[in-house]
Parts: C-alpha cells; sequence; structure tokens
C-alpha cells in the first residue's frame, strides 16, 4: 500500500518509476504463479479426514459461523441498499462485500495460530478443524456454482457436464494419484528422503491440474488446491514438498500477492458516505460472527473467555480475503473504491484482533498447578509415583528404560508412567495429541521409534505386573509449542516430575553427533511452565554401551551431588527411591564449604540428609561422603577426577548463591542446566555416566533463569590458609557411626 496510488504512487511520476507499464504484468503473472503454489502448499498440510469429520463441536460451530453470518451479511446488504443513498458500483458489489465477510479460511486461522503460538491448544485445535470444515463447505459451494453458471442450456439437466467434470476434476487424484503417491515413498517412511526427480514431477502436476480446472470453467487455483489435499501429509512426501515450498511461499509467493493486492489499493477512490456503509457492514457481520460462534461454544461447555477468543480466532482475515479480492477485481465485479474498503477492512480486523488476543490467551498460564507436585513431598507419604517421560528419538530408549527400572515400582509405592513420543509437525498444519491406542489410523511418521517406545513399556509394564501401569502419547507439533502439550498431560495426569531429553547427543568416540536447538527450546520451555518437577536427561549410554539394571551381572552404581538447595534436594529424594532397588547402590556426595559449619542452609540440608540415612540403617547400599572443598576450583577438579565408577549421577540445577559455585558461572554454557550440570554435560567431562538435572517445582513462582545470579558476580578475593583441609573421605559403610580424615587426622561421629 506503501507503493501504491495510497501513498508513494499517487505522484504519477514516483508510480511510473516504481512499477512501469510493462512490468505490472509481469508482476501479476508471477504472483498467480506464486499463490498457486502457495495454496497447493496449504492443501498438503490439510488434512481431508478432518475436514469431512472434523467432530460434533466444530462441525456446529463452523456451520454457525458460516451459516449464520451469511444469512445476516446479505440481510443487512439488502436494508442497507433499501434505505440508504450509495454510489451505483458500491450498490452493485455490496452483496459481494457482504458475502465475503463469511469466509473462515484455515490457512488464514492456520497462520494466526502459529504466530500467537497456540496452534496446540485446546481453542487454537477447535478453531483449525472449524475453520477447515466451513472451507469444505465454502470451496463446494464455490465450485457448484460455477459449475452452474456456466451453462447456457436452458435445459435443467444442461449443467450435468459441467458437474460431471468437476467431479472427476476432485475425485481422481484422492481414488489414483493419492494412494499411489503413498504407496511409492512408503519405503522411505524412515529415511524421510524424497529425491528431487519426484518433487519436479509433483510441481509440474501443479501446473497440469491447474490447467484442467481452467479448462472445465473453474478457477485455475482450485485444481492445485485439490491435489495438494490428495497428497499425503507429513513424511515423508508432505514434509519434503513443505521444506522446498514453505520458504519460497513465506518469503516470497505470500508477500508478492500482498504487494500486487497493496499497489492496486487507492484510498483517495474513497468518498465518506461509502466508508461509513461498508464500515457499518464490517462490525455488524464481524460481531453477528462473533456471537454466532460464542453461543455454541458455550452450549459445549466452553469458558466464556475462551469463546470469546475462539470467536476473534475465527473473524480472522487474511490471504484467502486477498485472492477472493482480486478475483472479483480482476472479474470487473468490483470496482476500485469497494476493493480498497475491502482491502482496508482486512487490515483493520487483523490489526485489532491479534493484540486482543494476546491479551485475553495466555497458552502458558493454562498448566498452572494449584499444589506442588514433587518426588520430595511424594517421597514423604508412600504414594504413587507418576513419571511423564518424553522421547524424540529410539536412542534415548534403553537410558529410559533403565530410569524406570531403578525407580523401583513395589507395592507399596507404584509407578505410573506416561511417556509421550515427541515428533516435529512437518508437512502438516494440523498439531496431534494422541493416545497410542488410536496411533495406527492417526500416525504414520517415525512409526519406528514409537514402535519400539510402546514394545518396550509393555515388556516394563509385564515384568512389573501390578506395581506399575503405562499410558503413551503421541505429540505431532511444532518443537517450540510442543511443551503445551506436555504440560498438559503433566497436570492432567498429576505428575511428580518430567523427564525431558538433553538437546546434545553423543558419538561413539566422544564428539558431540548432533545439537538440536529446537530441542534446547523446548527444554527451557518445560523448565520455566511445567506443573511439577523437571528433570532433564543427558544420554551418555553409546560412548562405551549402555549397562543395563536388568542384565548387569554387578551392581548399578548412582550418585547423587548435593551441595544443597531445593533442587539438590529432589535429587536426593528421587535417589534414596533408587537405593530400595536391590541392585542399586547410591552414594550421596555431599559438598561444604570450608568454615561453614555454623550456616543455617547448611543445618536444614544436613537435617534433611539425617532423616534419608535413618531410613537407610542397615542398608549398605546407602553410602554417604563428605567433600570439604575451598571453592569452585576444587569442586571443578572432583567433579572432573572422581566420578568416573558411576553409572548414573543425580544432581540438582539451580543452588543459589552456593559460595563454592561462585567464579563457575562465568564459564556456564547450558543455563537450562545450572552450574553443576553443565560441567557434568561438558565434552570435557570424561564419562559415560547418565546424568539426570533436576529442578524441582515451585509455587507462584518462575525457577528459570537464563542469566543465573550467580553469572555476572565477580569473583571475590579470599585469603585461604595453607591449613585449609584438601578432602574429606568416607572410610565406613556403616550408617552410624561414620568416621572422616581431614588432612590425615581422624575425626569421629
Amino acid at each position: 500500500m506503501v507503493f501504491g496510488p495510497s501513498f508513494l504512487g499517487h505522484n504519477r511520476e514516483i508510480a511510473e518509476t516504481l512499477f512501469p507499464a510493462r512490468s505490472i504484468k509481469a508482476i501479476n503473472i508471477f504472483a498467480g504463479f506464486g499463490i498457486m503454489f502457495f495454496l497447493f502448499a496449504t492443501g498438503v498440510k490439510m488434512d481431508p479426514a478432518l475436514m469431512v469429520r472434523p467432530g460434533r463441536k466444530a462441525a456446529i460451530i463452523g456451520s454457525s459461523a458460516l451459516i449464520v453470518t451469511s444469512i445476516s451479511s446479505v440481510a443487512l446488504a439488502l436494508v442497507l441498499k433499501m434505505f440508504l443513498t450509495m454510489s451505483s458500483n458500491l450498490e452493485k458489489s455490496l452483496l459481494l462485500l457482504a458475502s465475503s465477510q463469511s469466509l473462515t479460511a484455515f490457512p488464514v486461522i492456520s497462520t494466526l495460530l502459529t504466530e500467537l503460538k497456540m496452534l496446540n491448544t485446546d481453542v487454537g485445535r477447535l478453531a483449525l478443524s472449524s475453520s477447515m470444515f466451513c472451507d469444505l463447505i465454502g470451496i463446494s459451494t464455490i465450485a457448484l456454482v460455477l459449475s452452474i453458471k456456466q451453462t447456457t442450456s436452458s435445459d435443467v439437466l444442461g449443467f450435468l457436464p459441467s458437474i460431471l467434470s468437476l467431479i472427476v476434476l476432485v475425485a481422481s487424484p484422492f481414488l489414483f494419484l493419492g494412494p499411489r503417491l503413498g504407496k511409492m515413498f512408503y519405503p522411505t517412511l524412515e529415511t524421510k528422503s524424497v529425491d528431487d526427480k519426484s518433487i519436479a514431477f509433483i510441481f509440474i502436476l501443479v501446473m497440469v491440474f491447474a490447467f484442467l480446472g481452467e479448462a472445465i470453467g473453474q478457477h485455475f487455483m482450485l485444481g492445485p488446491l485439490v491435489l495438494g489435499l490428495a497428497v499425503p501429509d507429513g513424511p515423508p512426501l508432505g514434509a519434503a514438498i513443505s521444506s522446498r515450498l514453505d520458504s519460497l511461499a513465506a518469503a516470497l509467493f505470500y508477500p508478492a500477492y500482498c504487494a500486487v493486492s497493496g499497489v492496486q489499493t487507492d484510498v483517495f477512490a474513497i468518498d465518506f458516505q461509502s466508508f461509513s456503509i461498508v464500515g457499518i457492514m464490517v462490525a455488524f457481520t464481524f460481531v453477528i460472527k462473533l456471537i454466532s460462534v460464542m453461543l455454541p461454544a458455550l452450549c459445549f461447555n466452553l469458558p466464556l473467555r475462551e469463546a470469546f477468543v475462539l470467536g476473534l480466532i475465527l473473524n480472522a482475515r487474511g490471504i484467502i480475503e486477498l485472492i477472493v479480492l482480486n478475483l472479483w477485481k480482476n472479474g470487473e465485479m468490483i470496482e476500485d473504491q469497494e476493493f480498497t474498503l475491502a482491502m482496508i477492512s482486512v487490515v483493520i480486523v487483523t490489526a485489532i484482533i491479534t493484540p486482543v488476543i494476546r491479551i485475553l490467551y495466555d497458552p502458558s498460564k493454562l498448566h498452572a498447578s494449584v499444589k506442588r507436585s514433587t518426588i520430595l513431598h511424594h517421597s514423604k507419604r508412600d504414594l504413587e509415583l507418576r513419571l511423564l517421560v518424553c522421547l524424540h528419538n529410539h536412542e534415548s530408549l534403553p537410558t529410559i528404560m533403565n530410569l524406570l527400572e531403578v525407580s523401583h515400582a513395589s507395592e507399596e509405592s507404584p509407578i505410573a508412567v506416561t511417556a509421550m513420543v515427541l515428533v516435529e509437525l512437518v508437512g502438516r498444519s494440523t498439531p496431534l495429541l494422541v493416545p497410542s491406542q488410536r496411533r495406527k489410523s492417526m500416525f504414520r511418521a517415525n512409526s519406528s521409534t514409537a514402535d519400539q517406545v510402546f514394545n518396550s513399556l509393555d515388556r516394563y509394564e509385564k515384568r512389573n505386573q501390578s506395581y506399575a501401569t503405562i499410558q503413551t502419547y503421541i505429540s505431532i507439533s511444532h518443537f517450540q509449542t510442543m511443551y503445551n502439550d506436555i504440560c498438559r498431560i503433566a497436570l492432567e495426569k498429576r505428575a511428580n516430575i518430567v523427564i525431558v531429553p538433553f538437546h546434545k547427543r553423543w558419538a561413539i568416540d566422544g564428539s558431540i553427533e548432533s545439537a538440536s536447538r529446537p530441542i534446547r527450546n523446548l527444554d527451557m520451555n518445560v523448565l520455566e511452565k511445567a506443573p511439577c518437577s523437571v528433570g532433564i536427561l543427558i544420554d551418555r549410554g553409546t560412548l562405551s554401551g549402555l549397562v543395563s539394571v536388568l542384565t548387569c551381572p554387578s551392581k548399578f552404581h548412582v550418585a547423587v551431588l548435593f551441595n544443597g538447595g531445593p533442587d539438590d534436594m529432589e535429587s536426593l529424594a528421587y535417589g534414596c527411591r533408587m537405593v530400595k532397588h536391590e541392585s542399586v547402590i547410591l552414594t550421596v556426595i555431599h559438598f561444604l564449604l570450608f568454615g561453614g559449619e555454623n550456616s543455617k542452609d547448611r543445618k536444614n540440608d544436613s537435617n534433611l540428609i539425617n532423616e534419608y540415612r535413618q531410613a537407610n540403617l542397615g542398608n549398605e547400599r546407602f553410602v554417604y561422603v563428605e567433600k570439604v572443598l575451598r571453592d569452585g576450583v576444587g569442586l571443578s577438579s572432583y567433579i572432573n577426577g572422581s566420578l568416573g565408577e558411576y553409572h548414573m549421577i543425580l544432581v540438582g540445577r539451580y543452588h543459589g548463591d552456593s559460595p563454592l559455585l561462585e567464579g563457575l558461572g562465568e564459564w556456564s554454557e547450558r543455563p537450562e542446566l545450572g552450574v553443576v550440570g553443565d560441567i557434568l554435560a561438558s565434552q570435557d567431562f570424561k564419562t559415560t555416566a547418565t546424568v539426570l538435572v533436576i529442578q524441582q517445582h515451585s509455587l507462584g513462582g518462575k525457577l528459570l533463569n537464563h542469566k543465573l545470579p550467580f553469572l555476572k558476580q565477580k569473583r571475590k578475593s579470599t585469603v585461604c590458609t595453607e591449613e585449609m583441609p584438601t578432602s574429606v573421605l568416607h572410610l565406613s559403610n556403616r550408617s552410624d557411626p561414620f568416621s572422616l580424615t581431614i588432612d590425615d587426622s581422624d575425626m569421629y561421629y
């Protein structure tokens, strides 16, 4: 609009310089091809099954929004034409403008929800399903009208040839092409690789179907859209097409079409009376659609705020409205003034609803817990331990199974495991969160990983019959919003802890094989928003071959690094549950600052440790070690040189302003792990142990702080005497008494 006649282009010389007459046709042709491939890519991401079977709630809400708004807007247009004086052009096109207000387009809704990070919320899913159902009705109606309109015969049956040709155009891709493409690319499901020749063939088909659509009297955009709907969504083919078209569509096709529309917008062609009439109609239809969405939503027991937000979402305007307006303008059904008024209404409505939705609906607040849900509080009552474990590939499955095994399901304290297979949403627009019972009908991508997870968990449940229960889910979503699914399930299942994977994966030679930035962002979001404790699992099982708890002839050694604070308390509670397993030897290593015997925090930590020591009296597999250190250098040296014998290490994420960590935070590269966790996850840390970094759940505050308090602190100068002890070693496996050696001096407690 800036370069069009509304602003810079209002000067004829500037307009001819920016857009010469000979370039307009070329730009329009490019924009036409661009929108053709944009609609094809949109069709690929849509699920035809959800369009036909959206669910009772979505079908009723979508039908109400479409039908009620259409009737009301057309009725208002007729009333305005009867009682108000208007220009002949506006009078001729008012009904068309009124009918365009009822559009509820899936591409527009999907784009808005992606921007607002609401795709995998309940409101977002309902909006997507409702918009797809509206698209089904709208596309079918327009196609039938165009077929009947081109009939020249006065015979009632004269329109049958055009109707039959439309049916053939729509049915042939679904009956022949779609199944054939599915069989052709099914062998590549695991590798997700599609060669360039196949993609080129698909793109040629897009242009062929555009030509066929135009040949039978439909608009050329119908053919590519139908072809896209018939192409199997998701990996491998749908993902390959999306990877090649999404960047072009977002960076070139979509902006080019919007630019063409903006260049044709001329605000100087508007008169005040026409502006007032169209403004009344747009405001009226906006309110009518809002009410027609809210009423059925409230009947389905949606909260008032969510129903209002749903109404705002389904009122969104965007690229589809621009396509319709350009079609009418090119067909001389509307003039410049009416086109400009409609364009302005699209911009204003979108500009209003987007910030209002952001204010009214924050997805991150949907999963706030009103009760603390931690392992520490659970362990004091011997209740069922509820774990939510998340996997995004099968490489981490053996480590997860080891973790579940040492968590020790028993008659006194059974375990309820909820497993989520995390799959990135690629090649489709609709996120899914489905239980495993429906995976055969709803899920094709990454099926090998899902099957391995489900089979391993089934065997675990059978080994621990009546002591362990398993539930499995598949979450197909964008990683940037997948935390919503994780937090939702954690809240519904009242999980005590969520286990999420670390974003780095080690190769067999000890180097970093891969690092996933989306997984790291997912971990940070879960840490910040989870309604329970969170553990980040650092899997190094590939370095030396994973030691299985079930098959290992020796004991499974677990270490808890205790430096103080709520997160370390959570780690201690989990470790003390593990030591109940007959194959586990637990070593609690308590780091102490020399000279800090009288601190309040140290006394509180010691009291908690003494409770667990008392509970494990006589258990020789429970070992307690105290390590007195000068500063962070000593702590780092000890961690790097003394933990090679352990199979699993538990540590808290955050330790407050611990003097032992002062200075270490300046070198921290992974704030989601905390300072000690960052050391354990470093490539320089030579160990094959699995590391679990735990954050305890806290009510009423965000524990995640990417700039931890001690990261900016300067190392304070301290005076250290030569007599300061350098080590504290536990010399006895007995629980009481125990002996310490401090600089060659024996002390007994």
